[in-house]
């Protein structure tokens, strides 16, 4: 990404979202995420707008953290991925919000995963009688290559659902309006993420490139001064999502009323009897069954030749051991299954908790799962902590060791310089008494130096000593350190006179070099005397 890809992003954000100095923000998201580091931080930089910034530990540890930051700050925009405001509705307890003010909170982005309608409606009833306004919540759309947004619904407006019938859509790819059964099994439900940020193009394709109607569903391509430059170092990745000018998201989605709707990865999407079934779907079912964690939950599809379609497969976390209530967890989720979707999972695997693989940012990597899935390999417990503890402290040992010896290395080194440097300053300093004050002195000091300079094993290169002409003239020195004298002593032919402020005269040795050498000096805190000299 660019520096005009950021800023671009960052302007478009605020144009959609109306922000200015006025506004305050909260944010617990990592920085070394996208949403967290540019959705938040750079844009609050952008606008001058005061952000609070915690750890994540502290709102995954106490969710309310996160609210109650708002309620004190009086923030008025904060974005979190849709699992958060699902965790604040289920976990946070009554007695831990009394008194909780939301009222101010003006846009409540949700992104930077699926956004699911239940959560929507879970999150606005529980806070709702803490001030918090359903108009406030902003269902978004975004990706990396995009910078960090690309979608946003109108301000004030409140989440727009859309009911469509489920078999036209998993047959078909056509998102029809379900009339009636919005809760039913015969019916999908989509959020919409809004419009285009200013200045930025989207559109919905087929397989074959050509750009489809309303209410089609197809794969998502954008454009925009906010597109990536490409994958870092990746000349092929970054062509194989490059359509004309347009870059592939991975997403599919469809277009209704203007807006979009996204429906799911074209690389996660179930193939089973000649439906597409979508995962995000499947693990909100399967995550309502008790002793299931929440979040940590995966479905997808592999290949099945004895069925010539894919296996629906099922994983997911429990913290129960016992072989009997697992049994009845995985009946409970084929009982979900076939109520929600009509079909079974082919296969449902429980695993013990921290074993499911997620990003950094703690999204599902289905791709991963289904890979260890095949190969048999996702189910292995991890190791012994024992085993982790001493893997780490071997790893600090190596760490600790390396810093020791460039510590010990660095110091053998400054007491050597600072040896040779004195004593051959002190030598210096005895041969001037029977030198000649002037250029003898200063070819004596030069001599030393470049001793000195020998001894250490430094090295002064020089370039431009033929752009100095014959003559009188004068230098100037970008000064940096009192090792200039040392360089420029080494470098410079012939004899020049240097200029010192006059409280060196005052300092032992160094005033004796300067009288004897005859440098200029320079009364600083006389304005009179200091222009005289």
């Amino acid at each position: 990404l660019t520096h005009a890809n950021l800023l671009a992003n960052i302007r478009a954000i605020g144009q959609a979202l109306n922000v200015g100095p006025e506004d305050r923000g909260v944010s617990w998201l990592p920085l070394y995420h996208d949403m967290g580091l540019i959705g938040c931080w750079l844009l609050s930089l952008y606008f001058g707008m005061p952000l609070l910034v915690l750890s994540p530990l502290d709102f995954l540890s106490r969710p309310e953290r996160w609210l109650w930051a708002i309620h004190y700050h009086r923030a008025t925009l904060s974005v979190a991925p849709n699992f958060a405001y699902d965790l604040c509705a289920r976990k946070i307890r009554d007695e831990s919000i009394e008194g909780l003010d939301l009222s101010c909170w003006r846009a409540a982005m949700n992104g930077s995963e699926m956004v699911r309608p239940q959560t929507i409606a879970r999150f606005t009833a529980r806070f709702s009688r803490c001030g918090f306004r359903p108009e406030a919540m902003l269902p978004v759309y975004g990706l990396a290559e995009s910078t960090v947004a690309l979608c946003v619904p109108p301000l004030e407006r409140g989440p727009r659902l859309d009911h469509i019938r489920r078999q036209a859509l998993e047959r078909q790819q056509r998102a029809e309006p379900a009339v009636h059964d919005h809760g039913g099994s015969a019916t999908l439900t989509f959020v919409s993420v809004g419009r285009p940020l200013p200045g930025h193009a989207l559109r919905i394709v087929d397989e074959a490139g050509q750009e489809v109607g309303e209410r089609i569903e197809g794969s998502i391509q954008f454009r925009g001064p906010s597109s990536m430059a490409g994958y870092f170092r990746q000349p092929e990745a970054t062509a194989a999502i490059t359509r004309d000018g347009w870059l592939d998201s991975g997403d599919l989605g469809y277009w209704a009323g203007g807006e979009l709707f996204v429906t799911g990865r074209s690389k996660d999407i179930i193939l089973k009897a000649g439906r597409n079934l979508y995962p995000d779907e499947i693990e909100a079912a399967v995550e309502e069954v008790d002793g299931l964690r929440k979040g940590c939950v995966a479905a997808f599809g592999t290949a099945d030749p004895a069925q010539g379609s894919e296996k629906l497969v099922v994983v997911a976390e429990t913290r129960e051991q016992s072989a009997p209530v697992r049994d009845r967890l995985r009946g409970e989720v084929t009982r979900r299954l076939m109520d929600a979707l009509g079909v079974p999972p082919d296969d449902v695997l429980l695993l013990d908790p921290g074993l499911l693989p997620k990003t950094s940012s703690g999204k599902l990597r289905r791709a991963v799962a289904r890979h260890a899935y095949e190969k048999g390999a996702i189910a292995r417990g991890r190791p012994p902590m024992i085993w982790q503890w001493l893997r780490l402290s071997a790893g600090w040992a190596r760490h600790s060791m390396a810093r020791v010896g460039q510590a010990t290395g660095r110091l053998v080194c400054s007491a050597y310089f600072y040896a040779l440097f004195l004593a051959l300053l002190l030598a210096c300093r005895l041969a001037m008494i029977a030198t000649p004050a002037g250029a003898r002195s200063a070819a004596l000091l030069r001599s030393f130096t470049l001793l000195f300079l020998r001894l250490a094993g430094l090295q002064i290169k020089v370039e431009g000593v033929e752009h100095l002409g014959a003559g009188p003239q004068v230098l100037v020195s970008n000064h940096a350190s009192y090792v200039d004298v040392l360089a420029l002593n080494a470098a410079l032919p012939g004899y020049f006179c240097y200029v010192a402020k006059k409280e060196l005269l005052g300092v032992p040795v160094i005033g004796g070099f300067i009288r004897k050498i005859g440098y200029l000096v320079v009364d600083r805190y006389s304005t009179a005397q200091g222009a005289a000299d």
